[in-house]
């Protein structure tokens, strides 16, 4: 029973995106930032996207939802589509 509800705790510890999420948001928030920077941001706001890449790519790998994973699906489409865009940018 004790290892029961330790694997049980282990196997939710590991599925919980919370984390992950709460760091995108900050993420989010950093990228409206540089957005409205006047200054050269190009390296800034592409570090910053491989960043949320990878926050987006760890979701994927964590929830077992099928919701979530068309959703992670969309957002690495999106990022890929800015990234794409910020090489032109200084």
């Amino acid at each position: 029973e004790d290892r029961l509800a330790k694997e049980v705790a282990w196997l939710a510890d590991k599925a919980d995106i919370s984390e992950e999420i709460t760091r995108l948001r900050c993420h989010l928030d950093h990228l409206r930032l540089l957005l409205d920077d006047d200054g050269p941001v190009g390296r800034k706001l592409d570090f910053l996207l491989q960043e949320m890449n990878r926050e987006v790519n760890t979701i994927g790998s964590k929830a077992n939802d099928q919701a979530i994973a068309t959703l992670v699906v969309e957002l690495k489409t999106e990022l890929e589509r800015l990234r794409e865009q910020v090489q032109n940018v200084q």
